[in-house]
């Protein structure tokens, strides 16, 4: 295992998930020496942040690691957790990393020389170039509101939810209807418990239409590749809400209305708690019909793409809601409807506070181009729509990872160059301005 304390190494990897693990690989193509320091072990965020049915939602030929592309037997079907975890372990022993687990960095600054300082569990060490690969998703994310919930109502956020028999008999409510608490609504649906779910304005997306997944249509029509550079809203785009579908029992949409239909009970957004008493806005139509609209819009796109190249595909009837809200319920009293937990579905926060480093914007979310920062040296990967709709996903992680690593050998080569030509010392020469 790597030393750390008091060590330097031209770069530093933080974060050992996907995204480190793809750019050490580029990194060790390159020739470039480095560390990758993990704060638990490879596979943490799959192994204990996700229940236990969880599965990818996209198919398994998107796992495209560099040098570990998915060749399991199964291209088409959905890794459950346990294979995602074991997916990544076998990326490890394939390549072996210069990998460093069970290290926290909890420091990150930049001497006047220009030489990257870094405070551990395990010590100080130091490096000309840093990585920042530990995602997105780092606080679970509750709203204060939650303070108001009776005692007695058990509550979680989805990150610790793992089975329905976890939570006591009775009703369960879960905020929030991202890919999370979608997925872990029909969990709960599946197994028999009653549910409660407060539907938000998360877009939907079919699982399957005319002949093929979605997903290998919108792939083949260059979505997933399609640069944040060509929409006219970057900072909406990077806030978009993902799709909600599963690719549970071999991939299905989740039609809330369906669930509706057979027994489980739909609101608006959750406003307001009141002692017992929770409130709704009326919007619950609303977000149902804008999650159908969306998922028609991306089958107009399929059709058109279908007509214009002329593919062969089978024709397929459009979707026809089977259930819609006969009112609103703007209110829910929990005792009446014997609500003992709720499931708070609402997301993570960022946590950057450890990167003593002015790249940030007043929302907290790192100024970058393509992982780039203004900082010379610094770089993130694995953030969602980092350039793409794929990024930080396994499906392209990895073009992320090859750019950067292609930015960071510049970097190094331009150095050397300059550090020759001035007598400037290597932690100096690291330091100065890059294209």
């Amino acid at each position: 295992m790597p030393e750390l304390y008091g060590a330097h190494y031209p770069v530093a990897v933080v974060g050992g998930g996907q995204a480190g693990l793809s750019v050490s690989h580029c990194l060790r193509e390159r020739g470039i020496a480095h560390v990758v320091v993990e704060a638990n072990r490879v596979g943490h965020e799959w192994r204990e942040r996700r229940w236990d049915s969880f599965c990818l939602v996209t198919p398994n030929w998107q796992c495209r690691l560099p040098g570990h592309p998915y060749t399991g037997p199964d291209p088409d079907g959905f890794m459950v957790r346990a294979e995602i975890v074991r997916y990544l372990e076998e990326y490890v022993a394939r390549f072996d990393p210069p990998l460093v687990e069970g290290v926290s960095v909890t420091g990150l600054r930049r001497s006047p020389g220009g030489v990257f300082e870094l405070t551990t569990s395990a010590g100080e060490f130091t490096a000309d170039q840093v990585v920042v690969a530990t995602g997105p998703y780092h606080t679970p994310s509750v709203p204060r509101m939650a303070e108001r919930l009776p005692g007695g109502v058990e509550q979680i956020h989805s990150s610790r939810y793992r089975n329905p028999s976890q939570l006591p008999d009775g009703a369960v409510l879960v905020v929030g209807t991202g890919q999370s608490g979608c997925q872990i609504a029909e969990d709960l649906h599946l197994a028999g418990r009653q549910v409660h779910l407060a539907v938000g304005s998360a877009p939907r997306v079919a699982r399957f239409y005319r002949g093929r997944d979605c997903v290998a249509w919108l792939d083949e029509m260059g979505h997933y590749a399609k640069g944040i550079d060509s929409f006219d809203d970057v900072s909406a785009v990077r806030m978009r809400v993902n799709h909600y579908v599963t690719g549970r029992g071999g991939g299905r949409d989740i039609d809330l209305r369906a669930f509706a239909r057979d027994g489980m009970r739909l609101y608006g957004r959750l406003t307001g708690i009141d002692g017992g008493i929770l409130e709704f806005a009326d919007d619950l139509k609303v977000n149902l019909d804008r999650a159908d609209a969306v998922a028609d819009g991306i089958k107009d796109a399929i059709d058109a793409h279908i007509t214009a190249q002329g593919v062969p595909a089978p024709d397929e009837a459009r979707y026809i809601p089977v259930w819609e809200p006969a009112e609103q319920p703007e209110a829910l009293d929990l005792a009446e409807a014997r609500i003992t937990s709720v499931i708070w579905s609402t997301g993570f926060t960022r946590d950057h506070r450890w990167i003593e480093i002015p790249v940030f914007d007043g929302r907290g979310y790192p100024m970058h181009w393509r992982g780039v920062t203004s900082t010379p040296g610094l770089y993130f990967l694995g953030l969602p729509w980092q350039y793409s709709w794929g990024s930080g996903r396994f499906e392209a992680v990895g073009r992320d990872a090859e750019f950067l690593a292609d930015h960071i050998d510049a970097s190094r080569r331009l150095a050397d160059v300059c550090g020759t030509l001035t007598g400037a010392p290597t932690e100096l020469a690291s330091a100065l301005p890059v294209g």
